[in-house]
């Protein structure tokens, strides 16, 4: 069982290509699916599984309290997997046709407002190194939209300045152009001159945004960067890594934006994903509305 999972997982990266996260993802769920199996249901073999199996996982998972959106992705996880068992014969039916994914309840991503923006942009002090990193790193967050795992993952040749855009690699291995304003092109053009070579040091390396050791950034260490960062702009708002995502995106829309042109440069595969945001937008219409109207 442990090798058809291994199996599972060399495909994914191997021929769907998938990102790094996502197979962790992956994994992570099937080892906690397959320890119930073995340890619960006292099962040795995929052949032997059925539905009920599986529901009384999700239901096991349930009574600890795992959310809507972690059993969906539980189920999404063991469907793909027990769909390539049975593409390589390893197994002769699918116990995962009837099972239903739970609905979500779609919570609204928090946003920053512009000021809260420009204040956390301003936070980064421009007199050292890490400062000149940090307000490029975030710069080019917000001039782009693009995920902190993408972010991390450039290297200086999918940045082109002269130009005007960022190549990003997104989910899928799928490639996306996205335009770069200026703002943003003069904080990465600073962080190019006078932050990344003294972080290189004598290291060689092709990411663009380094660590104090000259290696490239880790998502935990740009998280950790974001917290200090949030504190010194007094912002009170709770920040994970995809706000400034999230800003971005409801930014644009508010400003007339072409919600096809917001999805592209999300690079999200569906446009139902990016309607989220239309949402925001109306939220905050009604608050500016309640505010302002004297009959509201």
């Amino acid at each position: 069982m442990e090798d058809q999972i291994k199996d599972f997982l060399h495909y994914l990266i191997v021929e769907r290509r998938l990102a790094e996260n996502t197979i962790v993802s992956y994994e992570r769920d099937l080892r906690e699916y397959h320890k119930y199996i073995f340890n619960v249901e006292k099962i040795t073999s995929f052949k032997e599984i059925t539905r009920i199996h599986i529901l009384h996982f999700l239901k096991y998972l349930n009574e600890r309290g795992k959310s809507a959106k972690t059993l969906a992705r539980q189920i999404a996880s063991i469907r793909s997997f027990h769909q390539f068992l049975l593409r390589e014969q390893i197994t002769s039916q699918d116990p995962t046709v009837h099972i239903e994914t739970p609905q979500q309840h779609k919570t609204l991503p928090k946003v920053l407002n512009i000021s809260e923006v420009e204040a956390l942009l301003e936070a980064p002090k421009d007199d050292t190194i890490f400062g000149i990193r940090d307000k490029a790193m975030l710069e080019l967050l917000y001039a782009t939209g693009i995920r902190v795992s993408e972010l991390i993952s450039l290297n200086i040749h999918d940045v082109h300045i002269t130009m005007g855009f960022v190549r990003c690699i997104g989910k899928g291995n799928k490639e996306r152009i996205i335009p770069l304003g200026a703002t943003a092109a003069r904080a990465i053009s600073s962080y190019l001159e006078n932050g990344r070579p003294l972080l290189l040091k004598q290291n060689k390396s092709e990411a663009l945004f380094l660590n104090h050791h000259g290696n490239r950034m880790t998502r935990q260490g740009f998280w950790k960067n974001l917290k200090k960062l949030t504190a010194l702009a007094n912002i009170q708002k709770d920040l994970t890594p995809h706000t400034l995502r999230h800003s971005f995106a409801t930014h644009l829309l508010e400003n007339g934006a072409d919600i096809r042109a917001v999805q592209e440069m999300l690079g999200h595969a569906d446009i139902s994903t990016t309607q989220i945001y239309t949402h925001v937008t109306k939220a905050r219409l009604k608050d500016v509305y309640n505010l302002y109207h004297p009959r509201a």
